[in-house]
């Protein structure tokens, strides 16, 4: 499969772009994703959820790249952008982590899409005191809800360090 390259960062507003797939007219979010996360941002090359688990700060970055399902099949100038919204994204689920009085120890960062095949990126803050501790987080229970306050304060802290972000 051949990659297909991003718009330059220069054509879009930093990174707190409106969500739209014009740039990526093929591309469309596996519905899977819906289910267990919601909508925080938009970077110059990934769809950014937070993941709806209260037991960890967690963020999925998926990149706006039609058929992509390996890291491989992003164009060679998408793969140093990748890494930057995933360094990106661990800002921002360390603010979540402090923004509810639970700072990250570790930053774990995962892109396997066993289940979901669609290329994304896990970005999750992990604790010695989480439920998951030291083992992964995958298969380990249910998700637990966030309550109303702790899901806006911590949607809130994520995305004002998105906001704040100087544009690729």
């Amino acid at each position: 499969m051949a990659a297909r390259s991003r718009p330059a960062s220069g054509a879009l507003q930093g990174w707190a772009v409106t969500a739209t797939t014009d740039d990526a007219p093929d591309w469309a979010l596996d519905p899977a994703f819906a289910a267990g996360s919601a909508a925080l941002a938009r970077l110059p090359l990934c769809e950014v959820r937070f993941q709806l688990d209260a037991r960890f700060p967690w963020l999925i970055l998926i990149p706006r790249v039609a058929s992509a399902r390996e890291l491989e099949d992003l164009a060679e100038a998408d793969r140093p952008r990748l890494m930057d919204e995933i360094v990106l994204a661990g800002q921002a689920v360390r603010a979540v982590g402090e923004a509810l009085g639970r700072p990250v120890a570790k930053l774990n960062v995962g892109a396997l899409g066993n289940i979901t095949s669609q290329l994304h990126v896990h970005v999750v803050g992990r604790r010695p005191d989480d439920a998951a501790w030291p083992g992964p987080v995958w298969g380990v229970a249910g998700a637990v809800g966030h309550g109303a306050v702790d899901l806006a304060l911590a949607l809130a802290a994520a995305r004002l360090v998105v906001a704040r972000a100087p544009p690729l």
